[in-house]
C-alpha cells in the first residue's frame, strides 16, 4: 500500500517532459540546467535521472518533440476545417502561452533553435525541433492544397505562416504586447484567402 501511495507522489515521465518544455519556453535551453529542469517540473532529480539517463539533451529532446507533437496535433484537428480555421487555432494557442505567462514564455522549439549549438556536432534537440518545424509546415502545406491552393504555392506558404507565427512570438515577448500577433493575424488571413481564391 505505502509503495502506491510512493508512486501516485512520483511525477509521470510526461509531467517531467511537459515541465521541461516550459521551462525552455521561458528561459532558452543552455540557460537552463538538468535540476533546474526538474525543479520546475516539481520532480525529484533522482526520478529526472531515471526517466532520462541520458540526461539534459534527452530530456530537451523530448519536450521539443512533446512540444512539437502538441501542436501538430493541434493543427490536424483544426486544419479539416480549412486553412484559415488551423492557423487561427495555431495563433490562439501561442497567444494563451504568451498573455498566461505573463510575456514569460514562448514557443520551445524556437528557443532551443535560436541557441548556438555546441561546436562538436548538432544536438539532439535541435534535430527535434527542425522535425516539429517541418512537421507543421508540412500539415499547412496539406491543408492550402486540399483547400485549393496552388500547388506550388502552398509550401512556401506555409513556411511564410510558420516562421511568422514563431517571429511573432518574439517580438511579443520583447514588446510585452500583442499587438505584433495581432498584425501577422490580419496578414496571414489576407495571404490564405488570396491563395484560396487564386485556384478558383
Amino acid at each position: 500500500m505505502a509503495k502506491s501511495s510512493a508512486q501516485s507522489r512520483t511525477p509521470s515521465r510526461e509531467r517531467i517532459v511537459a515541465g521541461a518544455a516550459d521551462m525552455i519556453s521561458r528561459r532558452g535551453l543552455n540557460a537552463t540546467s538538468i535540476r533546474e529542469l526538474a525543479k520546475h517540473a516539481k520532480a525529484p532529480l533522482g526520478s529526472t535521472y531515471h526517466y532520462f539517463p541520458e540526461g539534459k539533451q534527452q530530456l530537451a529532446t523530448e519536450a521539443v518533440q512533446y512540444a512539437g507533437s502538441a501542436i501538430a496535433r493541434l493543427l490536424r484537428k483544426e486544419l479539416d476545417t480549412g486553412p484559415a480555421a488551423g492557423v487561427r487555432a495555431f495563433l490562439a494557442v501561442w497567444r494563451g502561452i504568451v498573455v498566461g505567462s505573463d510575456f514569460r514564455a514562448g514557443c520551445p522549439v524556437l528557443a532551443v533553435s535560436v541557441e548556438e549549438p555546441p561546436a562538436d556536432g548538432i544536438p539532439p534537440a535541435l534535430v527535434a525541433a527542425a522535425e516539429a518545424f517541418e512537421g507543421w509546415e508540412k500539415l499547412l502545406a496539406e491543408a492550402l492544397r486540399d483547400h485549393g491552393a496552388a500547388p506550388e504555392r502552398a509550401p512556401g506558404l506555409a513556411t511564410l505562416i510558420v516562421a511568422s507565427v514563431e517571429g511573432a512570438i518574439a517580438m511579443c515577448r520583447a514588446k510585452r504586447s500583442m499587438k505584433p500577433l495581432d498584425q501577422v493575424a490580419q496578414q496571414l488571413e489576407a495571404l490564405i484567402a488570396d491563395a484560396l481564391d487564386g485556384s478558383a
